[in-house]
This record gives structure tokens, sequence and C-alpha cells, in this order.
């Protein structure tokens, strides 16, 4: 049996499961992004009068080298079929973002920053994101047009006319350009000449068995099989049976019947695995994610250090107990952390009961009600960020108690520890903060958690820092 011509991908991805091979274009891209780096450094160098020295020799060796490394890491060079260009965009100034690090720690290291002429890095710095980014948005508006007018396009069948298969089709049919054509379904369970996605005309053409006879001839590039788990033995007879087609062949896994968390592929000892809950930090976004923690934890302390004095000395002196709070909350893999805040409260719960603040409690504390309304009680966790226990965005810590009630009414209440705990985060700034009288209340809070975990990236952290500070510090429901 001629298994090689079988090429077989568990394709996963939010909003749709495509996942294209490696095509010729990745052996174009990853040789243009070196031959720009490189090129445009030595046009500038020209132009500027300067020679070819070996600092500027160390500088576009270091930075394409670093940049293939990130990119591919990246997902720069997988192809970016039916992705959107503004996210590849987003991610080639990214990528560069790291190498200019990654060369300005190079050159203090050697010390040579003296060799370098200033204006010429600079103009280089920019041009090159900029030139890529130009690049590659060329490339796929072309390639875009070409499969609209039936260039580079690509015959589709979808095994399975159910979910998976329907959500699948979706995706292809929302996505043009990517010059997947889909001839119809098929499939045992369903009718044949039914249209079983609502709207479209794509029909229900054969069993299984019709489909072998098809692709047998021919007449599809590639087939989808999009069968839920429980049809073990008709997917691995059709896959076998495909292994003599000229088809390439795709398994659409079911796992999509799970509410997925940062689902991805992976090889164990050569065993393709497929993630369904799983942290979205890996080794190298882990690094990312500490650095900007250590960065922006650090200015903000030394901006808010005098405050904090003042905020401690008003809680000191207008009512007795310590000056800060320190709660056991639960931080990432579900291990216990203590939490710090300023006291804002006559009482400290601590135990395995801890009664949430509400609306004109009593234990809250005149300076108290002030500190918690304006999320002031929460300044000392900066320090928590810098020992490691916090991230500065992350799902907010809930007492423990807290969690041992929950975890058991809400689905997926656990999967937001599979990172570190945030002083602010993506449910805050969208207002879901502060008591949670309703189970309703907590399970919006949690599914905004859940979708920061699955979306995450530096520039959604940013994004949820800013609208923090002009937004996420009050609110109608903190008390």
């Amino acid at each position: 049996m001629n298994t090689e011509r079988l090429k077989v991908s568990n394709t996963i991805q939010s909003g749709g499961f495509i996942k294209q091979h490696h095509s010729m274009l990745i052996g174009m891209h990853q040789l243009t992004d070196v031959l720009l780096i490189w090129g445009l450094l030595t046009l500038l160098v020209n132009l500027a009068g300067y020679g070819w020295e070996v600092c500027y020799q160390v500088a576009a060796f270091v930075s394409s080298l670093c940049y293939h490394i990130l990119a591919h890491k990246n997902g720069l060079y997988f192809s970016w079929r039916g992705q959107s260009i503004f996210q590849e965009v987003k991610t080639v100034f990214l990528t560069w973002l790291i190498v200019l690090g990654a060369l300005l720690t190079v050159v203090f290291f050697f010390e040579l920053n003296e060799s370098y002429g200033g204006g010429v890095m600079v103009a280089w710095s920019l041009a090159v994101p900029v030139t890529i980014s130009f690049y590659r948005v060329s490339a796929r508006i072309a390639l875009r047009e070409m499969r609209r007018t039936g260039v580079n396009t690509r015959k589709v069948a979808i095994v399975g006319a159910k979910e998976p298969g329907l959500t699948l089709a979706r995706s292809i049919l929302q996505s043009p350009w990517m010059g997947m054509n889909i001839v119809g379904f098929y499939d045992n369970r369903v009718t044949v000449g039914g249209r079983p996605l609502e709207g479209e005309k794509l029909q229900v053409l054969g069993d299984i068995e019709f489909l072998k006879t098809q692709a047998r001839s021919g007449e599809f590039d590639d087939i989808y099989i999009a069968l839920p788990m429980r049809e073990e033995e008709t997917i691995k007879d059709l896959v076998e049976y495909l292994a003599n087609s000229s088809c390439c062949v795709h398994i659409v896994p079911d796992v999509f019947t799970f509410k997925m968390l940062n689902a991805r592929s992976r090889e164990i000892g050569g065993l393709p695995v497929v993630s369904v809950y799983d942290t979205p930090f890996d080794s190298f976004d882990a690094v990312v994610k500490r650095t900007e923690d250590v960065v922006l934890s650090s200015i903000i302390l030394c901006l808010i250090a005098i405050p904090m004095l003042f905020i401690a000395a008003a809680v000191k002196f207008t009512s007795k107990g310590p000056v800060i709070f320190k709660q056991r909350r639960y931080g990432i893999n579900g291990e216990e952390i203590m939490v710090w805040k300023f006291r804002s409260m006559t009482s400290c719960d601590n135990g395995d009961v801890v009664v949430q603040a509400t609306k004109g409690d009593a234990r809250i504390t005149k300076v108290g009600a002030f500190i918690r309304r304006t999320s002031l009680d929460e300044l000392p966790q900066f320090i928590n960020v810098l020992q490691g226990k916090m991230s500065i965005v992350g799902p907010r810590p809930h007492a423990v108690a807290h969690n041992e009630l929950y975890r058991d009414q809400i689905s997926g209440y656990m999967q937001r520890h599979l990172v570190k705990p945030g002083i602010t985060g993506w449910a805050q700034v969208n207002g879901w903060r502060g008591e949670t009288d309703t189970i309703r209340k907590m399970e919006k809070r949690i599914e905004f958690d859940l979708y920061y975990i699955r979306n995450w990236s530096i520039w959604f952290d940013l994004k949820i820092v800013i609208k923090t500070i002009f937004k996420g510090f009050s609110g109608n429901s903190a008390y």
C-alpha cells in the first residue's frame, strides 16, 4: 500500500479547522526575508557613504538569523491561507521588535554601539518590517485574486454532513480567497440530495462508498474526513482505502465538541496528540509574558511608590489591623499563593468560608470603601507580580473558598488556573468585577477569562492595560 501518498493532518483553529501544509511559498518567504534584511541594510549603508564594516555584517547576520527562528516560531512560515492580513502584519512587526531587542543585547555586550551610524540603523529598523509587510500583503492580494479567478484552486469533498463537517464547510465558504471549492458532502447517515447547510446550495452527493469511487477516479484534490469519534472503524477503513488514491486526505478531529481551551496539535515520541485544554504559554511565550510583567510592574511601582505610602498611612491610622491583608488564592496550576492587598475591612477572612463584600457592607472601613471602589487596594499586587506569583493581566484570583464553591457549579471554571492570575483582566474591563451575587455573574466572568486565555497575545495584554487605565479602576459592582 502506497502510504506516502497519504497526507493526514489534525487541524484545529478558532472559527475553523483549516491548516494547510507547507508550500513553495514558504521557501520564497524565508529567502525574501533574509534578502530584505541584508539588502536594506546594505543599501542604507551605501547611501550614507559608510563602508560595509564588520559591525554591519554582524547586525545583518544576527538579525536575519533571529528573525528566521522567531518567524518560524510565530507561524510566519506556515500557510496563512484563510487568516487575516492584519494579523500577519502584526506578527511581522512583533517578530521584528523582538529581533531588535536581541540585536541591541549583542551590540552592547560586544560594545559595538559606537561603530554604527545612528541614522542608518534607525532607518533600517523601520524599513525592514514595513518592507516585509508590504511584500507579504502584495503576495497575499495577488494570490487571492488568482484564486478568485480559478487559478490555484482545489476541489474539496467533505465526509460528514453534520458537525464538524458543517463547521468546516462554513469556514471554507466564508474565505473564498483560499481557493477551496467544495464539491459536496458524503455521508451514510444523511439522505442523498439533502442540503444540510442552511442557505447554501451544497448537497449530500452520496454515501462513503460513492466517495471512494469518485476519489479513485481523481475527482477531488482534497478530502476532509469530519466524522464523529464513534465512527472509528469507518474512518480507519476510509483512510486505508484512500491511501491508494491521489487525493490529499485530512482528518478533522471531533474534539470541537468539547469546549476547547487553546487547543493545539503536537507530537510526543512521534505520536500525534491534540491538546484539548492547554496553557497558551509554552517556553518562548512564557519568557515574553514574564518580561512584560517585570518591565511594566517595575515602571508602575516606581510611579506609585509615593501614593502607596499615603494609602498605607491612611489605612493604618483610620482603623485597627495590619496595613497589608494577605489572602490565600489559587495561582497557576491551582497552587495556593498569598495575594497582597491594602486592608479595606475590619475583618480579614481567610478561612474555609469567605463572605464576599456587598453594597453597604458594615465590615468595610471608610478608607476601605474608597480604595475598593477605585481598585487602589490592589496596588500591592504589583509586588506579587515581581515575585512571579501573579501577572499584570490575567484572570482575577478568587479566594480559595470561592474556588471550591464554584468549581463544581461552572463548567471549565478551573481552566482559568492554566495561567497566572492577574491584577486586571478581560472580564474586569468589560464590567464583570466586584460582587458575584448570582451564578450568572460568575459564569460571565469565567466566560471572559477563558476567552482571554484562548486569544492571548502581548497586544491583547496591552489593550487590556490601556482599557484598565481609562475604565477599569472603578465600577458599579465594586464594593
